[in-house]
């Protein structure tokens, strides 16, 4: 239908464009121009600019989240409905540097507008990334039956550390080549996936931290006492 045909253009043109220079360069004229579409069609098929930019990304999104689902129940089926934790990770965090990462898929179009997402993170987005947290919930659950001894908050805590350390890799992987000076092989997808895995593994099986306890402080110019004393 030539509706359906107009709403795809739409769509990919939007795509193509933020990818290219970002959110907030971007205007409904530009999209509009670049799809050979008018100003009206994209009122009626999306509403609005922040509309467009959550469909576009609840699209990437889901995509995304289907394929650490799938994953993350073979891992659990391989091992009888409870996967090392391990395995649970890699689920979490391999799709997204997959997609992301590697000469294979770091300049194509999904990965530079994921890129932007999560670089930019405008309103729409983050509207989104906060409300849709069900399949999060999934990774817990999975976790917690990896780990039964572990604190809830612990397992939560494990969980949002290990989604960091995977956008922080993808928003931050010039500096980190320029930093290392090429060491730091991010075309390895694979082995940065590891590298993630095994520092989230460690940190989920280290325990929790709530019998730390901080040093005390040195002694002031005011005259408190110190450990010494």
């Amino acid at each position: 239908m030539a509706t359906d045909r107009t709403r795809t253009a739409i769509l990919n043109a939007a795509e193509r464009l933020y990818a290219e220079r970002g959110f907030s360069d971007v205007t409904l004229r530009d999209i509009v121009g670049e799809a050979g579409v008018n100003l009206a069609a994209v009122n009626y098929h999306f509403g609005s600019k922040d509309e467009l930019i959550a469909e576009l990304y609840v699209t990437r999104s889901i995509a995304t989240n289907r394929i650490r689902l799938a994953e993350l129940k073979a891992a659990e089926d391989a091992g009888g409905g409870r996967a090392p934790i391990e395995a649970v990770v890699r689920a979490l965090v391999g799709p997204t540097l997959r997609g992301c990462l590697g000469p294979a898929t770091e300049n194509t179009t999904i990965a530079r507008f994921m890129i932007r997402a999560s670089i930019e993170s405008v309103p729409p987005i983050r509207k989104i990334r906060n409300r849709e947290i069900s399949h999060l919930r999934r990774f817990a659950q999975a976790m917690k039956r990896s780990l039964p001894d572990a604190a809830d908050v612990d397992i939560y805590w494990g969980l949002h550390f290990a989604l960091a350390m995977a956008h922080q890799t993808i928003r931050d992987s010039e500096r980190l080549n320029k930093l290392s000076e090429g060491a730091c092989d991010l075309g390895d997808v694979e082995g940065v996936i590891e590298r993630v895995v095994t520092a989230a593994a460690l940190a989920l099986t280290a325990g929790s931290p709530s019998s730390y306890k901080a040093p005390a402080r040195a002694a002031t110019a005011r005259g408190r006492p110190t450990a010494r004393d």
